[in-house]
């Protein structure tokens, strides 16, 4: 069985947050909270404001109130769609004309390849030979070109470098661009505004899952600014906990080439840049799942939420379940980041229930 981690960190922002405001990091202008707005204005028109829901059994696991961010309703099944379009809408028109390319295991790519064709713009997503098929095909029928490539013996960073240098386009990676993070922030704008005032009064914790940390930087940015008394919760798979140790060593770190997990959408290798220098000032603690606890949550967003929510999508929902996450009795968001899984793989995380079902 895979190992169960958390992470405490003390004192949550090691340095004030203000002091990333308006850094740059290298050739990247580190994103605010104004950043986050604009996002929202922008993008409204074309994505989904997905709702908070709720659930009593949830709640009663938990001790205490949980509001779902159900971003697995969003457009192409997860809340990349957010910045693939404002990052596209960031473009002028004379890189739009060049193209785009991205790398990725399945979700940004996706996104990409729907904002891309809404804005008439072409697209080439380099993605792993053995990601989702499902998440493929939902490339192509947008019209997107995908690259594949070996995860365990290439880099999609020098693949993207090298299809940039052969058609003069623009990279839109899935963590390291200000406008895809900013956009990414409005998964906790909208959720904050739509919490009832009790509710946002009360709230004590914000957790989302973590791969390269993109999400959780530009939800960093809003939960700082709104209501900084709640704490911030990275939730990542087992063998990709690489947030987690990167906040204890103060430094980015990898992981292990060999390592497994049903969660596609979290395989990042190592925390993004950009988000890493947002996310040490403002994570509170990180925790890490493993493939069954994962499968654990699917089955319990199907079976008691009626919610369809792919592995990396739940890893929040499963830290919560499994008790790795205490409420302490305060409200909490819990965000469900996408909904697209593989229906074989959802096939073999159901059979457990489908045994429970004939008495076997």
């Amino acid at each position: 069985m895979q190992p169960i981690e958390t992470l405490d960190i003390h004192p949550a922002r090691p340095r004030p947050a203000h002091a990333i405001r308006h850094e740059m990091l290298g050739d990247m202008r580190v994103p605010d909270f104004a950043d986050v707005e604009q996002a929202a204005e922008d993008i409204a028109p074309y994505v989904v404001h997905t709702p908070l829901l709720r659930s009593s059994k949830l709640d009663a696991i938990a001790g205490a109130p949980v509001w779902l961010k159900a971003e697995n309703l969003q457009i192409t099944g997860s809340f990349k769609a957010r910045g693939a379009f404002n990052a596209l809408l960031s473009l002028r028109s004379e890189q739009r004309a060049k193209g785009v390319i991205a790398y990725s295991t399945g979700n940004h790519g996706q996104a990409i390849a729907w904002a891309a064709r809404q804005l008439g713009v072409a697209a080439t997503i380099v993605m792993p030979v053995d990601a989702p098929r499902n998440k493929v095909v939902r490339a192509l029928a947008q019209g997107a070109r995908v690259v594949h490539y070996n995860r365990r013996h290439e880099s999609r960073e020098a693949i993207g470098m090298r299809l940039l240098e052969e058609t003069g386009g623009t990279l839109i990676p899935p963590g390291d661009h200000p406008a895809v993070l900013a956009a990414g922030g409005t998964v906790a704008l909208e959720a904050l505004q739509d919490l009832p005032e009790a509710a946002f009064d009360n709230l004590g914790l914000f957790a989302a899952p973590c791969g390269g940390g993109g999400l959780l930087a530009g939800c960093g940015l809003v939960v700082d600014t709104l209501n900084p008394g709640a704490r911030l919760i990275a939730a990542e798979p087992a063998g990709f906990d690489d947030t987690m140790r990167s906040l204890l060593s103060g430094r980015r770190e990898s992981n292990a080439i060999g390592a497994r997990t049903l969660c596609d959408a979290l395989q990042a290798s190592t925390p993004a840049e950009l988000p890493y220098a947002i996310n040490k000032c403002f994570l509170a603690g990180a925790v890490a799942v493993n493939d069954a606890q994962v499968s654990a949550a699917i089955r319990f967003a199907l079976e008691e939420l009626r919610l369809l929510v792919e592995p990396g999508g739940a890893v929040a929902l499963a830290a919560l379940l499994a008790g790795m996450i205490d409420l302490e009795g305060r409200d909490g968001v819990i965000v469900l980041s996408g909904g697209n899984v593989d229906l074989p793989l959802l096939q073999t995380m159901l059979q457990p229930t489908a045994a429970a079902a004939r008495g076997t």
